[in-house]
């Protein structure tokens, strides 16, 4: 019985030195870079098999208030909505409400060239429409809340770089499109038809559509270091 004790010992100490060996170097590698601990930060987690074995937050939240991240800070995550996006578009054709061969002209009309255009070019980035992100106006809508509709009519007159299909070319104004046809063909807003269809389905409690009128607790504010140079 001695032994047997002693070998469960020696095992459950050599996971535990292996777990702390794991998380101090997983530790330095990330504090190489946020290296400055009243920061800006993030917030890690590796899995193993699906399952978490590091999980730990670094630096700030929100600099003017000293609120430090912790690991349910919620962050906004830019063109990572993307593939949300996209799984809308699918959901809607398993659903019968679209085809991604569709033109975009069969769910906004007034779209020029619109007849050309299909909903998977915009998927892929193959669609030629000129990307808003790239436009010298873009300053002028910047801080406004637009809805989707408005967001189109703000780039959709603007001459296209390439024929539909010719070839790739990342694409901000395709998803905005995608997001509005995701609205017409399923008759909710893109706020109510992801939470329902995605976020509420499969557990995603602390995941919401972006916006600065709502409090959304746990939320982190995003930075940027700029650099200048001196003569």
């Amino acid at each position: 019985m001695q032994k047997f004790t002693l070998l469960c010992l020696i095992i459950l100490f050599s996971i535990i030195s292996k777990a702390q060996n794991l998380e101090y170097k997983i530790d330095s590698l990330i504090s190489s870079e946020f290296t400055e601990s009243n920061g800006p930060g993030g917030v890690f987690l590796v899995s193993k098999k699906g399952k978490p074995i590091y999980k730990k937050a670094f630096g700030i939240a929100n600099l003017e208030l000293d609120a430090k991240l912790n690991t349910n800070s919620v962050f906004q995550i830019g063109s990572m909505t993307k593939q949300f996006t996209a799984i809308s578009i699918l959901i809607l054709e398993e659903q019968g409400k679209l085809k991604v061969t569709d033109p975009i002209s069969k769910y906004i009309p007034s779209y020029p060239n619109g007849n050309n255009i299909k909903i998977h070019q915009l998927l892929n980035h193959t669609s030629g429409i000129k990307d808003f992100t790239k436009m010298k106006s873009l300053s002028e809508i910047a801080q406004k809340e637009m809805a989707p509709e408005k967001m189109v009519d703000f780039f959709k007159n603007e001459l296209a770089d390439f024929a539909p299909g010719e070839k790739f070319e990342y694409n901000n104004s395709g998803y905005v499109v995608l997001g509005y046809i995701i609205e017409l063909a399923s008759g909710e807003t893109y706020e109510d038809f992801i939470k329902k269809n995605i976020f509420d389905k499969v557990g995603m409690n602390n995941s919401y559509y972006a916006s600065d009128r709502k409090i959304i607790k746990n939320r982190a504010f995003g930075y940027q270091k700029k650099f200048s140079l001196c003569q």
